[in-house]
């Protein structure tokens, strides 16, 4: 029989691959190597990326418009990599799961749901390099790792033997319920933006190009299908729309500002628990640091460090937010 202690440590491994993932993908998007294998699985039809000038030759010759550049080629390789890893450890994961279902309190539903969501993950990835970069594929891959990273984490919390100390009322558990979507929610228009390359649509702040309201076009903005055939490395959206998605996703910043951290300070004032009270001045304290780094973005203009902080801690974000919710709620709830 598999015991709790290997299935948390499982649990707890796959939970960092899968942030390291995450991190790794934004970081591969934002140093614009998500297209130097124009091809999937492999690189240029190769495992490896090519690195001998016969390969490179070959490489270019079969992909004349994509030429090879090797460094970017690693970044997007070593990604994939990562995410076949990831995919191997939620499959141990599930498997473990499996072999536990009979033990009292192991959860086996979610395991198995991850193993099919990380197939679709796969699946977006490579539609990600084959549809080059629409942008509705590349959000959807963004929120879909972004799900198995907080049943991971999930999971573990649920077999790490940090129970409630005591249940909340349903009012505040609703509460934190509505936090997730809102931290989620922002996260896919921060992703939104980045997809569209509207990052630096407003290169000033508070204000937006000098103005409080400048010239927007939300309609063409937020227009989720763009046909097939469309190369959308760089971005093909107007300067209107833009500046449309960039000041959406700033409104959306200060309603997740607000709310998130006025719940997480009434819940440290309540104090149900001191491990709900740390839980959520961990969250405010993610929350503080991802406002700080979003301004930062635009102060310095995106510096490709700072921009991956602010992917790295909105995920940061969402699982405080998880664990915010574990400890809030007890275990027979939660089932």
């Amino acid at each position: 029989m598999v015991s709790l202690k290997t299935f948390r440590r499982v649990a707890l491994a796959t939970t960092v691959l899968a942030l390291v993932v995450v991190v790794m993908g934004a970081y591969v998007r934002l140093s614009h190597a998500g297209l130097s294998c124009p091809d999937w699985p492999g690189c240029y039809g190769q495992l490896l990326v090519p690195g001998a000038a016969p390969g490179v030759t070959a490489a270019n010759a079969q992909y004349p418009r994509r030429p090879v550049d090797v460094e970017r080629a690693w970044k997007e390789m070593t990604h994939r990599y990562l995410a076949g890893l990831l995919g191997l450890s939620i499959l141990m994961m599930a498997v473990l799961a499996w072999r536990r279902r009979c033990m009292p309190g192991q959860q086996v539903g979610v395991p198995v749901m991850l193993v099919g969501l990380v197939i679709f993950q796969a699946l977006l990835g490579m539609w990600t390099v084959t549809l080059l970069l629409k942008p509705a594929v590349v959000v959807a891959h963004l929120l879909g790792g972004l799900v198995t990273l907080a049943l991971c984490w999930w999971l573990y919390l649920r077999h790490a033997g940090s129970e409630p100390a005591a249940a909340v009322s349903a009012g505040p558990r609703g509460a934190i319920w509505l936090a997730l979507a809102v931290i989620f929610f922002q996260i896919g228009l921060g992703g939104w933006t980045s997809a569209n390359y509207a990052a630096l649509a407003c290169p000033d702040f508070p204000l937006c190009q000098g103005r409080l309201w400048p010239q927007m076009s939300f309609a063409e903005g937020f227009q989720i299908w763009h046909g097939l055939g469309r190369n959308f490395e760089g971005g093909v959206l107007a300067g209107d729309a833009r500046v449309a998605i960039h000041v959406v996703h700033r409104f959306g910043a200060v309603v997740t500002f607000l709310y998130v951290g006025g719940l997480a300070i009434y819940i440290m004032r309540r104090r149900d628990s001191r491990g709900l009270s740390m839980a959520a001045g961990f969250m405010l304290l993610a929350l503080i640091v991802q406002v700080a780094l979003g301004i930062s973005n635009v102060v310095f203009h995106l510096p490709l460090a700072v921009a991956v902080a602010h992917n790295g801690v909105a995920a940061l974000l969402l699982l405080s937010a998880v664990g915010v919710y574990h400890m809030a709620v007890p275990p027979k709830s939660a089932h």
